[in-house]
């Protein structure tokens, strides 16, 4: 049975992301020197190209507890979509309707992962194939009756996604607290330690007593919940709901790229959180690092797929070296 990376001595694992985001960082730095624009260093533009990344760095945390157990998510976009359009259409700008707002969303995402969670478990339908039905059961039905903006979100509200404490962008704070919440978990509860024996080895963990569908399912119903959230953030940041606000595969299939980034192994069992945020940090940085260097968004397409096949290869390597 397969323990958590974080808990053991040094592991390549629990470094690389750091050594990824250092290198990265490094270029950032090079770039703006080469390129004489020096106000790119400045810490308030630094803190700007972390929030551009807030809603993927949120969807992320709630994609690695389900790569932890070896399963997968691609609904996550489309939930994305439907959550912000349902808080929007239910404040339809009246602050007294936040609350209820909020309360319909994180119930729907619980109900999305629960169906995931027992159609995967109970069904036994590969993930991919799974969670890719739920996502376009969803985009079908959102797009039946919502064909763009709907709804409204009230000012109060929009303090989520423009508010700041300090001069630290509130969303900004809340993506590390949620970011915190989920390492504690994973590190400290038997919730946490089952997903990553689940992860290593599913079997042996069943042999152990752990209710493995059990776990499966709370690791997606987890991931939905964050996917929610996303779509609340997005809702509060555009004032408004919209079908289209997860489309493109921005949030599912990006959202499992900067898991992997982070050194969470898409077998399972081995990764974390702080991974993740790292991977999150990778991915803005990249972002940055091309739009200061003037590259079109076809080659930054292009590129980021080299970047990450090539991040997953150095880890593939690396860790086939430590075997041996």
């Amino acid at each position: 049975m397969s323990s958590s990376p974080e808990k053991s001595g040094f592991r390549f694992e629990k470094w690389a992301p750091l050594i990824l985001l250092g290198a990265a960082f490094a270029i950032y730095i090079g770039i703006v020197i080469a390129t004489g624009q020096s106000q790119y260093l400045s810490l308030d533009n630094l803190i700007a190209i972390l929030g551009r990344s807030i809603a993927l760095g949120i969807t992320a945390i709630g994609q690695t507890f389900v790569i932890l157990v070896a399963s997968i998510d691609l609904s996550v976009a489309s939930l994305i979509s439907a959550s912000s359009v349902l808080a929007s259409v239910v404040m339809d700008g009246a602050p007294s309707m936040i609350i209820p707002a909020i309360i319909a969303a994180l119930a729907i995402g619980v109900l999305v992962g629960l169906i995931n969670g027992l159609i995967i478990t109970s069904l036994m339908v590969n993930p991919l194939i799974a969670t890719l039905g739920t996502s376009l059961i969803i985009q079908g039905c959102l797009s039946a009756f919502v064909s763009n903006f709907a709804g409204s979100v009230p000012e109060e509200f929009q303090i989520f996604a423009y508010g700041e404490f300090l001069g630290v962008p509130a969303a900004l704070i809340f993506l590390v607290l949620l970011a915190l919440a989920a390492w504690w978990m994973l590190r400290f509860t038997k919730l946490g330690s089952d997903i990553y024996a689940v992860g290593g080895n599913e079997e042996a963990a069943r042999f152990a007593g752990i209710k493995t569908k059990r776990v499966i399912v709370w690791a997606h119903v987890i991931c939905s919940v964050c996917a929610t959230i996303a779509g609340l953030y997005l809702a509060s940041r555009l004032r408004s709901g919209a079908p289209w606000i997860g489309a493109d595969g921005v949030y599912d299939l990006e959202s499992i790229a900067v898991v992997v980034i982070g050194g969470t192994v898409l077998a399972g069992g081995r990764g974390g959180i702080l991974g993740t945020m790292a991977g999150m940090m990778i991915f803005s940085l990249i972002d940055s690092i091309f739009n200061i260097a003037g590259v079109d968004s076809f080659a930054k397409q292009v590129m980021r797929g080299i970047i990450i096949i090539a991040a997953v290869a150095f880890y593939a390597l690396r860790s086939k070296r430590i075997v041996a």
